[in-house]
């Protein structure tokens, strides 16, 4: 029997802004994450501590997170607090998130040491020695850690990846204690019989629940691979709002899946996301004109837009 609810994930705040060229201001993040938590988001990544060098969109993380972390911030009926995730490559973003009371973070490996190298300057097992040192100090300050495992199903740079590879990593993020798995199709390179033969696998290693498909929509294939994983029993899915994102470090990885196709996805078939779609194709209309440009979510764009699927 199907699952009849799923969560999705937002991280359009981090995974989706990262890769503007344009500057976006404090501001403008600020009222977006306050647009995505009234849209009924629980889960919302809201930014990153990174090298402002690397990635600029994220220098002012620390402000978002002192301002949300603020019940006073949140204090209108309909703003219910969801559980804010910050993005930590290293010990120092880890040691930040901390020092701000971050109570679930996100570390990065990836199956690809090519790929990882050129996202964090670390191979993967010296990423699984940082995670290792992160996950220990988390667990005394009882924050929950979250792995990205980026690369699953292929790498720009080292081409197919093995289901034995994956699988691997996986028992070794699970033995090293972290709460939750995020898989990434990290250039949106997955096909539904990609996920069907590996979803299972990965399943009767770790449990469902605590395992998340990151999905990118580069060749048009995220739905479809969404799909295949719940009907293969995952529950959590991360999105993006308009389909904001993608990987600076990898060419051609345009695109995250936009949050409000997801929602519709699976609202029309009787499985609630929780979210109001209504507010979230709002949102993405908001979003377009201060991007001054139009965002790639399919559902927004249609015309006499029937509100409920």
């Amino acid at each position: 029997m199907k699952a009849r609810r799923v969560t999705l994930i937002e991280v359009g705040l981090r995974d989706g802004l990262q890769n503007e060229a344009k500057p976006i201001s404090y501001a403008l993040k600020s009222q977006l994450a306050k647009r995505l938590i009234a849209c009924g988001h629980r889960e919302i990544e809201l930014g990153a501590f990174v090298s402002p060098q690397k990635v600029p969109q994220m220098a002012d993380s620390d402000r978002l997170f002192r301002k949300f972390l603020n019940k006073s911030a949140l204090s209108s009926d309909r703003l219910k607090t969801p559980t804010f995730s910050a993005l930590v490559p290293n010990f120092k973003g880890f040691e930040i998130a901390r020092d701000l009371n971050v109570k679930k973070i996100a570390v990065v490996t990836a199956t690809s040491n090519t790929f990882l190298k050129k996202n964090i300057n670390a191979t993967v097992e010296q990423s699984l020695v940082n995670i290792r040192k992160i996950v220990r100090d988390a667990q005394k300050s009882k924050i929950e850690v979250r792995a990205y495992l980026s690369t699953v199903f292929g790498c720009p740079f080292e081409g197919r990846i093995k289901e034995s590879v994956v699988l691997r990593l996986v028992n070794r993020l699970t033995d090293l204690g972290v709460d939750e798995i995020s898989l990434g199709d990290t250039i949106g390179i997955a096909n539904p019989n990609q996920v069907r033969s590996l979803i299972p696998k990965l399943i009767s290693a770790t449990p469902a629940k605590r395992v998340a498909l990151h999905f990118h929509d580069t060749r048009g294939l995220a739905l479809a691979n969404i799909l295949e994983s719940y009907r293969a029993g995952i529950t959590r899915f991360d999105c993006s709002i308009g389909g904001l994102g993608g990987c600076p470090f990898a060419r051609g990885a345009t695109g995250n899946v936009a949050t409000e196709d997801v929602a519709y996805l699976f609202e029309s078939m009787g499985v609630s996301t929780g979210l109001d779609l209504k507010r979230i194709i709002a949102t993405n209309h908001w979003l377009s004109k201060a991007l001054k440009r139009p965002l790639p979510a399919r559902i927004a764009q249609v015309p006499n837009q029937p509100w409920k699927p």
